[in-house]
């Protein structure tokens, strides 16, 4: 039997870079390995650039507008065959980013050759550990797949659901709490609350702090100063930090805490969780015949049942949030904690957070996908209102009980009455308006509670809508 792993292409080991690489792809340009290298670089270059445009270091010159325009035309100029340079100069080395230090100092090389500028190579990851590049470089690259590839999308079927819950806003539906059939409610005001739940995570994760630090091998800035003793170290770190456009963490260890990291994983687990609540609705309200899946439907639904049309979208969705949510979790959790000034866990921790990032694109491509497919069936849910009107009793008694507060004779025990009629059997509308008709209700409140039926005992549902505009 010939070996797969021997196999031309390469076979990918992983489902988002196999079967579901079109829908993930997009992360590869910000959370991948080689997207890691692309930003150290970025990194060492603007850090090369600060240097030499500040005159930290006494004596040397500064970059020509030319020069720094070569330098960063380097990363623009990232491609596969770089890619296979640092790959080939690790295996030498044995460390990714002494691989990058070295492919830039080559590269700084044929753009200042002259024998008065070889010492500017020496600037390149000038007083730095590893960390002080890494930490950067990650938090560059979330920055960028959060902010341009993962909210985006996230952002797309929260609208789409709020679009679905202000059509659907007049649909009467029946509730089920602890499925059992409860106060009516409408489909559009249900859909509405998950909207505005995720929605609520959303603007979260956008306010999210991007933290960063440049200060070495023990956050102390010991190398910077025994190097050139006259600057202001923290400064030139803070002003470096905020320059790439992120907020600057004055106190650490060796290594970037990380909390911003838990914090930012915290929430979009906690939106990957409510998403979940979402697809669990809509797949049991799929069952209920309260939505029919009728468009964009030419795929199987069963290899042996031909009338099945299943809702795959949403099981396929909620599978890829319980993995993405596994993953976030212990990012999270792991990545606050490091032994005394540093240990190197979190090393190979943060190389999860593609695949982490990605099963919850994946998902909310199917949940997409899948909401797009959906029509609502009003008949279906008349029909379940009109065969549980014992829930009309909530009103009735409720009624009951004000006027019995205003001092109306005959309103006592309205609970227990309603209780006495409804539970545990089914009544028509000829039953309870009777047992209304019996009250001695005053003549409006009789009238009002007569007419009324399941469909449309929805209370503001239809109004509360609205409120996502809010």
């Amino acid at each position: 039997m010939s070996s797969l792993a021997d196999a031309t292409p390469a076979i990918a080991l992983g489902s988002l870079d196999g079967r579901y690489r079109s829908a993930v792809a997009p992360l590869v340009d910000h959370l991948s390995e080689p997207a890691l290298n692309r930003a150290r670089i970025h990194v060492e270059i603007e850090w090369l650039i600060h240097l030499t445009d500040h005159e930290v270091v006494p004596g040397v010159r500064r970059l020509s507008d030319a020069e720094k325009q070569q330098l960063r035309q380097i990363v623009d100029d990232f491609d596969s065959a770089a890619i296979e340079e640092l790959a080939t100069t690790e295996r030498v080395t044995q460390h990714d980013v002494k691989a990058v230090e070295y492919f830039l100092k080559k590269r700084l090389a044929e753009i200042a050759p002259a024998a008065e500028d070889a010492g500017l190579a020496e600037l390149i990851h000038f007083a730095c550990t590893s960390e002080d590049i890494n930490n950067l470089s990650y938090a560059l690259m979330v920055q960028g797949a959060v902010g341009t590839v993962w909210l985006p999308t996230a952002s797309a079927v929260v609208d789409v659901v709020a679009q679905m819950a202000r059509e659907m806003r007049e649909i009467p539906l029946l509730a089920h709490t602890h499925g059992q059939p409860a106060t009516p409610t409408t489909l559009g005001k249900e859909l509405a609350v998950l909207a505005w739940r995720l929605g609520r995570q959303l603007r979260r994760i956008g306010r999210t702090e991007y933290l960063g630090k440049l200060n070495g091998a023990t956050g102390t800035y010991g190398a910077h100063l025994a190097a050139v003793p006259g600057a202001d170290w923290p400064a030139v770190s803070r002003s470096f930090v905020e320059g790439l456009g992120l907020q600057w963490n004055p106190l650490t260890t060796q290594i970037e805490s990380h909390d911003w990291q838990a914090e930012l994983y915290a929430d979009v687990a906690r939106f990957n969780r409510i998403l979940h609540n979402l697809c669990t609705d809509v797949w049991t309200y799929i069952s209920m015949g309260y939505f029919a899946q009728v468009r964009g439907q030419g795929t199987v639904g069963s290899s042996t049942m031909p009338h099945k049309v299943n809702p795959i979208r949403f099981e396929n969705a909620e599978a890829n949030l319980e993995v993405s949510n596994a993953l976030l979790d212990v990012l999270a959790s792991t990545l606050v904690s490091s032994r005394l000034q540093r240990d190197l866990t979190d090393s190979s921790m943060q190389r999860n957070i593609g695949t982490a990032f990605g099963h919850s694109l994946l998902a909310l491509d199917n949940v997409s996908r899948g909401l797009a497919g959906l029509d609502p069936v009003p008949a279906a849910m008349a029909a379940d209102l009109d065969g549980n009107w014992e829930v009309l009793g909530e009103p009735i008694q409720s009624a009951m009980r004000a006027l019995g507060a205003q001092g109306v004779p005959g309103m006592e025990e309205p609970y227990e009455r309603l209780k006495e009629l409804t539970r545990g059997r089914r009544i028509g509308q000829a039953e309870l308006v009777e047992f209304v008709r019996g009250l001695g209700l005053p003549g409006e409140v009789e009238e009002r509670l007569a007419a009324m039926t399941p469909q449309t005992y929805v209370g503001l549902a239809p109004e509360l809508v609205d409120l996502l505009e809010s």
